[in-house]
């Protein structure tokens, strides 16, 4: 017998990839939908039951008052993060904040089913602490024994990119092949609109039914399926599928992974990190078997799911300018710190100098070229911690005019100038302007 009543679902992280999917998706078939997140961007506040919480920071007491607050009968746990960073604690998402999830449920007073939106494999596999921790969550949801769905969704295809999905979509973009041996890993994937529709399915389930009390699948297409497959079929969208290609070495990978994780502790989210590269290399697998006899769905397929038609412009300009946002913002860094430094410590008397034979007093050219480069150094660091990059792009395209303006107003000659310092200056910051409007990533 079905519920009575329209199930209310609390969806946590509907910021992300699956959760904003999954909340939108809820509503549309006319269940009422509360989305929390720590953070929404303008475009994600689409309803007043969108709410910005500080999710992590809440006890299980003050879990249990929300749950309460909003008549709950479904938790949709989507929170989780890839590896441990500033801002990012794989045991404290996945873990510990399940543990006082739970005992949140057991307090409510209401009968409330969750649904955990986990990672396939098994624990023997388990090499990440993404992954360990994950699957730590898993054994406190089965032993609690609250009515509970644990899902493990395959590589997930969404119409919006972040991540790994957007991290395919660059490789498909480009002409360069990932090796042999990383291209034929098992790498099942499942369409983000499959995600929803079982997790409506379940909603929709009365809570005290026996067969969905406490259940796991694996949410995947049963068709064996490669990493290299999931690329070709998105190269096929984007019609470079006939293009030459280079293949990466395995090294350059490795290399890039590391130099992801040292961009990570500045703040940054690359989706090239080592545990994504050690999670790719894993292959993503299960038995989607008892997931399809039990809600009867028919799995999106690989070339359905990526789209049976081309992808559109905005499809393209995204996956070719994914990679390209990281040599953006790493060029400008490197731009404004060894353009102060080289000024401050290395030819800090032919930058004086400058000023002085143009009429300038030594005692004005002097603090006036030191707080000019060390500005620059300044506008250099802001933009490389992704806190105050906003502010430091916003920044340089200040600074940068105003050097425009005072060498137009102090020493017109300087456009002059041979190696057209000055002239050059206008690209840069039309670069700095594209980096600003690329800063979002939701």
């Amino acid at each position: 017998m079905m519920p009575s009543t329209t199930p209310r679902v609390l969806v946590l992280g509907a910021s992300g990839l699956i959760g904003r999917f999954v909340t939108d998706d809820l509503r549309r078939r006319g269940l009422t939908a509360i989305g929390i997140a720590r953070a929404l961007s303008a475009s994600q506040r689409v309803s007043s039951l969108d709410i910005e919480l500080p999710i992590m920071a809440l006890d299980a007491p003050a879990l249990a008052a929300l749950m309460r607050a909003h008549e709950i009968d479904v938790v949709v746990n989507c929170l989780g993060v890839l590896q441990d960073g500033p801002g990012s604690d794989t045991n404290a998402v996945h873990h510990q904040f399940v543990a006082r999830l739970l005992d949140a449920i057991a307090a409510c007073g209401r009968s409330v089913r969750l649904i955990q939106i986990s990672i396939p494999g098994t624990a023997d596999e388990d090499h990440t602490a993404f992954a360990t921790t994950k699957r730590e969550a898993e054994r406190l949801i089965a032993a609690s024994g609250i009515p509970h769905a644990i899902l493990r969704p395959g590589f997930v295809i969404a119409p919006s990119a972040y991540g790994g999905s957007a991290m395919v979509r660059a490789l498909a973009a480009f002409p360069i092949d990932l090796p042999a041996k990383d291209a034929a890993t098992p790498f099942q994937p499942v369409a983000v609109a499959d995600i929803a529709a079982t997790i409506a399915w379940l909603a929709l389930r009365p809570i005290d039914e026996a067969a969905t009390r406490a259940i796991s699948w694996d949410l995947m297409q049963p068709e064996p399926v490669t990493l290299g497959d999931v690329i070709g079929a998105f190269r096929r969208s984007f019609g470079t599928e006939n293009w030459p290609r280079a293949t990466m070495p395995a090294v350059l990978i490795n290399l890039g992974a590391v130099a992801g994780d040292l961009c990570s502790r500045l703040g940054w989210m690359p989706p090239m990190r080592t545990t994504a590269i050690a999670e790719l290399r894993r292959g993503v697998r299960g038995d989607p078997a008892p997931w399809l006899t039990a809600t009867g769905l028919a799995p999106t397929r690989l070339n359905d799911a990526v789209g049976a038609h081309g992808a559109s412009i905005q499809d393209k300009w995204f996956a070719r300018l994914f990679l390209i946002k990281a040599l953006i913002i790493a060029s400008l860094v490197l731009f404004w710190i060894a353009s102060g430094s080289i000024a401050l410590f290395i030819s800090f008397p032919a930058t004086t100098a400058i000023l002085t034979t143009r009429g300038w007093p030594e005692s004005f050219a002097i603090p006036f070229a030191a707080i000019t480069s060390m500005m620059d150094i300044s506008v250099g660091l802001l933009v490389a911690f992704r806190k105050t990059a906003v502010f430091g792009l916003a920044a340089g395209i200040f600074v940068s005019l105003g050097y425009l303006l005072g060498c137009a107003v102090l020493t017109p000659e300087l456009w002059l100038e041979p190696l057209g310092a000055l002239v050059k200056t206008g690209p840069a910051i039309v670069l700095m302007l594209v980096g600003l409007l690329m800063m979002d990533n939701r």
